[in-house]
């Protein structure tokens, strides 16, 4: 289109030159004639005649030319237009494909730039909008992804380096524990071998996935297998809390193999037992009445108002004493005869008469009664009693027996041999209370050591349980 409008304005100027060269083209003359006198007055003429042809083809020329600078300037204007208007659709193309995320985009202004500094429509056809929208789209698409992957990796890393510190963390208080080296070795290969699991994983959910508590349950059941097997005793003391409990050594391991979680797993302590012995004085109704032997197994209570708290789980009975009431015997023997004899005699006599007689309407009655009675009564009673009381304080003639002041001791011991018990004993098969339910028994038993402190702590408050088998 440009090329059309400088042709026409080629061929306008053209013209106009040719109208020019029209005007000044002299026109033919005849020969000269001979030559002959003008006068002043015909040259003056010739002259003005001139000068007005001259004046009429400057007039005539300075019309054409503004007519066809008219005419150039309407179509440089109109060049002008149509450029003005295809940069304004380019631009708009522009600003409708660059928007959202591309609106304050550098590679929009540049396009905008190019596209005000075009000088032809030509040159704004070769302005591919669509196609640098789509790269430019492309390009940000591209730089997202690659910094969403930056990103990702970034946290890739710090997620790993945190894990691995979280895990070596977790490691390390099994690491202090002393167990043989089969063990240690052990717990190190699977802390590496967990780490190089952490190093290999590609995402984040494959870091997440890794559950250390799955490794370290395996490795601290043998921990705590290995110190139950190393106690020197048979039984062991599993302590959890403020709750202690004695169990042989196999009961124990599997309670701790039976355990799911690693925090409850920690929450119990492996103690050795150390029996002691520990003397009680308690009345028979907290010691099962009394009716224990040595070697029972019992249980110890805590009586707190009206609540129980148990704080030996399992102890043993040593002895148990009766205190020095139980050994005062009393036995008092009475006989009573009594004779009577009895002899009564009686007489007894009455006598009644009546008469009667009715005169006219009215009856007459007249009744006498006698009676006579004698008793004699005769009694003799004869009575004869006897009373014998003798009382025994055992714990004196023991005390007798230990200075040798009884005659045949051997023979004292062996009918005072298990008085205590065999008292008891007769309570349960007559089904009769010898001694009273407040009567005081010295009770040695035998505790772990670590339950002692309990014990002392509610000595005036305990109650003894026997367990039954």
């Amino acid at each position: 289109m440009a090329e059309d409008i400088e042709a026409k304005i080629r061929r306008l100027r053209e013209l106009g030159k040719i109208a020019e060269s029209k005007e000044e083209t002299p026109t033919p003359t005849p020969a000269k004639p001979p030559r002959r006198r003008f006068s002043r007055i015909g040259t003056l003429r010739e002259k003005e005649r001139r000068k007005r042809v001259i004046i009429g083809a400057v007039v005539l020329s300075v019309i054409i030319i503004a007519g066809v600078f008219a005419i150039y300037m309407y179509f440089e204007n109109k060049a002008v237009r149509e450029l003005e208007n295809a940069k304004n659709a380019k631009i708009a193309e522009v600003n409708a494909c660059f928007k959202g995320e591309l609106a304050n985009d550098t590679v929009k202004f540049q396009l905008i730039n190019k596209i005000m500094a075009a000088k032809s429509i030509e040159e704004l056809e070769k302005i591919n909008v669509n196609q640098i929208c789509e790269q430019r789209k492309k390009e940000l698409e591209e730089e997202r992804i690659r910094a969403e992957q930056e990103r990702l990796a970034k946290e890739l890393a710090q997620l790993k380096n945190d894990t691995k510190e979280s895990i070596k963390a977790a490691f390390g208080p099994l690491l202090q524990v002393e167990v043989p080296d089969e063990i240690k070795k052990k717990i190190v290969s699977t802390l590496n071998d967990l780490l190089s699991k952490v190093d290999s994983a590609k995402t984040k959910d494959e870091v997440l996935s890794i559950n250390v508590e799955d490794y370290l349950l395996p490795l601290w059941k043998e921990v705590y297998i290995y110190k139950i097997d190393s106690m020197p005793t048979s039984k062991v003391i599993l302590k959890k809390g403020e709750e202690k409990r004695m169990y042989t050594k196999e009961e124990a391991k599997l309670i701790i193999n039976r355990i799911g979680s690693l925090s409850e797993l920690l929450e119990y302590n492996v103690e050795k037992v150390e029996l002691v012995q520990v003397a009680l004085v308690l009345s028979r109704e907290n010691v099962v009445g009394g009716f224990i032997a040595p070697g029972d197994e019992v249980k110890v209570y805590a009586k707190n108002g009206t609540t129980f708290r148990e704080i030996v789980p399992e102890g043993y009975v040593v002895t148990a004493l009766l205190s020095t009431d139980a050994g005062r015997i009393t036995v008092s023997e009475s006989q009573q005869q009594t004779t009577t004899a009895s002899s009564t005699s009686s007489t007894s006599s009455q006598q009644i008469s009546s008469t009667s007689y009715s005169p006219g309407d009215v009856t007459y009655q007249n009744s006498q009664q006698s009676q006579t009675q004698s008793s004699v009564t005769q009694t003799t009673s004869e009575s004869l009693s006897s009373t014998y009381t003798y009382s025994v304080n055992l714990g004196e003639i023991l005390k007798a027996i230990a200075a040798g002041k009884i005659k045949a001791p051997e023979s004292v011991r062996a009918q005072l041999s298990n008085y205590g018990w065999e008292v008891l004993d007769l309570e349960q098969e007559f089904k009769f209370l010898a001694l009273p339910e407040d009567t005081r028994l010295l009770v040695i038993i035998e505790v772990p050591s670590e339950f002692v402190p309990e014990i002392l702590n509610w000595k005036d408050s305990i109650v003894v349980a026997k367990v039954s088998r």
